[in-house]
Order: structure tokens, then C-alpha cells, then sequence
């Protein structure tokens, strides 16, 4: 039997080319929608670098795609790829892999921002060496760190701000008090987490009641001199006018933002030009670590798919019954 085709926009780590290179000649292409047949063929994504695979149909082959109007599609908030078993598709993620690329970004952020980081290497770099006396920068010890959610991201987030003596709470409506005492957090109502945090640290999900969560009203609400920032989803914020005059204002001490709603921002933007508003394109969760753990466990688990085994990480078990 002829061995099957995987076509994929881009290279793919080391270990998953050789991995799932056992089940098929992998082709990299600059498009592999390009003159293909959606009949023929089946895709699966990769989130992170945004890579497209697809393989021959028939059997057990990779499928796809984390943006097609699959049932299980909205169950699922992590990476998703998905692959064929026998007649139905299983949905496979990569349970928690960028996680703590996350976690830590939350922390770098929040750092950067009370020590005033790029303000005092712009200080250094143009030579005011005298600045050291004239302005301070603030800490987190002792201080209060708001995260809306209590996710894994969010339970790694608060061990990692426990080292800093940091206070420590969350607004999360589905986890009960006991389960985040374990995590050493206590849960608040979202009124008070605003009013009440020096930090707050946005890792919800988006959904449509929470679109617009962070508007001029509930910057209106926060701590004055507190520090915001977003590493779910640009449209958690209404906009970045409401950032930009919290900011103008001294409601907000200081903006991190590694997400846009639109994805890409409008940079001309007045809010870009302030040295307290630190900005990333999205990056912060595709760290080395976290694709390694990524198209490591991806490929554990669609190899085990085709090899006619259940994966480790499966949304739709039922499949597999």
C-alpha cells in the first residue's frame, strides 16, 4: 500500500517531522489549500506558528481543523488539532502547553512595569544617570494581584506570585472557595477584585458577556495607581481609548498587552507612545519551551490516533468507546 502524503505550510520541530513522518511523506508547501480538492483532502492545524497539514482521505489520517464548525469546538480553549478514528473524528489538544509561558509573561510584565524597566534604560542609555534620584519605582511585595479566571494559567500565576509576597486573589464564578484556598487564593466578587487590586491579571476566556469586560466603567472602579494586564483576548477591552485616558489620568499606572482586538492594533495609536504601556504581537505564549511542549504533545497524539490507539488529550472520548 502506497504510504500516504502530510502537507504542511512550514517546517515542523524535529521531533514531530520524525514522528508523524512514520505514517506519511511529509511535503512542505507555501499553501496546501492551493489546488487541492477539500474532498480529497483533510487538514489539521497548528496553533502557535500558524502551520497547515493535510493527508490523503480514507483510514486513519489527520483530519482537522481547529477552525472548522466542528461539534466539540466550543468545548475546547486549548490547542486543538484533530485526527480521523475509523469513520468519526477525535479532537486532540495540547492540554496546558503554553501554560506557564503565560504564567511567567504575567509576571514579566507586572515587573517591568512597577520597576519602570524601559523607563530607566532610556534614562541610562541617554546618559541621565542622575535620574536614579529623582523618580522610584514601585514592588510587588506586599502588594495585591487581582486574576480574573482561575485556570491553569492562573493557579501557575499564583504560585508564582506567592515568592514575592504578594496577596493573591480571583474572580472566577465556576470555581468554589475551597478549591482556590488549595492554590492559595481567595475568591471575590468581581467589584472588589477591581477595587481592591494593585494588579490585575486578565486570563478568562472570551465569551459574550464578557466581551468589553475592561471599559470605562470598570477602569472608572479600579485601584488608582493600579496595573492592568491582558493576556486572554483584545476583546476583553472595549478599546484602547478607554486604556489610553486611564492611563492619561493616573487611574492605571501602568498597561501590559500581548492581545488586540483587531489582532493587528492600529500602532499610530496615542496609547503606543506611552513608555507605560509595554506591548507584545501575541508572542508571549509561544516561547521555545511551550512549542516544544507543544508539537511534542500534538504528535504523541495524533501518532496515537493512526496508530489506531487513544490519545492521551482527547476532547470527544466517545469515539474511541
Amino acid at each position: 500500500m502506497a504510504r500516504g502524503k502530510i502537507f504542511s505550510t512550514a517546517r515542523l520541530d524535529d521531533y514531530s517531522e520524525r514522528v508523524l513522518g512514520e505514517f506519511g511523506e511529509l511535503v512542505f508547501a507555501s499553501d496546501t489549500r492551493a489546488g487541492a480538492d477539500r474532498a480529497d483532502r483533510q487538514f489539521y492545524r497548528f496553533r502557535g506558528p500558524r502551520r497547515n497539514a493535510t493527508g490523503p482521505s480514507g483510514g486513519h489520517q489527520p483530519l482537522a481543523s481547529a477552525e472548522g464548525d466542528r461539534p466539540h469546538r466550543r468545548r475546547l480553549r486549548q490547542r486543538r488539532h484533530c485526527c480521523r478514528h475509523g469513520t468519526q473524528d477525535s479532537l486532540i489538544y495540547t492540554l496546558g502547553a503554553g501554560s506557564r509561558a503565560v504564567a511567567e509573561a504575567a509576571i514579566t510584565f507586572m515587573l517591568a512595569l512597577c520597576t519602570m524597566l524601559p523607563f530607566w534604560d532610556r534614562q541610562l542609555k541617554t546618559g541621565n544617570w542622575k535620574s536614579r534620584l529623582e523618580v522610584q519605582g514601585r514592588d510587588l511585595d506586599g502588594h495585591t494581584l487581582g486574576i480574573i479566571g482561575l485556570g491553569r494559567i492562573c493557579q501557575l500565576l499564583a504560585e508564582m506570585a506567592r515568592p514575592f509576597n504578594m496577596n493573591v486573589i480571583a474572580y472566577d464564578p465556576f470555581v468554589p472557595q475551597e478549591q482556590a484556598a488549595a492554590v492559595g487564593v481567595r475568591i471575590v466578587e468581581l467589584d472588589e477584585l477591581f477595587r481592591t487590586s494593585d494588579f490585575v491579571s486578565i486570563h478568562c476566556p472570551p465569551t459574550s458577556e464578557d466581551k468589553g469586560l475592561i471599559n470605562r466603567e470598570t477602569l472608572a472602579r479600579m485601584k488608582r495607581g493600579s496595573y492592568l494586564v491582558n493576556l486572554s483576548r483584545g476583546s476583553l477591552v472595549e478599546s484602547l481609548d478607554a486604556l489610553d485616558e486611564a492611563l492619561e489620568s493616573g487611574r492605571l499606572a501602568g498597561v501590559g498587552l500581548d492581545v488586540f482586538d483587531p489582532a493587528h492594533p492600529d500602532v499610530t495609536h496615542p496609547i503606543f507612545k506611552r513608555e507605560n504601556c509595554l506591548t507584545s504581537p501575541h508572542s508571549m505564549a509561544t516561547t521555545e519551551g511551550a512549542l516544544t511542549r507543544i508539537f511534542k504533545s500534538m504528535a504523541d497524539d495524533m501518532a496515537a490516533v493512526l496508530r489506531g490507539e487513544r490519545p492521551k488529550h482527547v476532547v470527544n472520548p466517545e469515539v474511541f468507546e
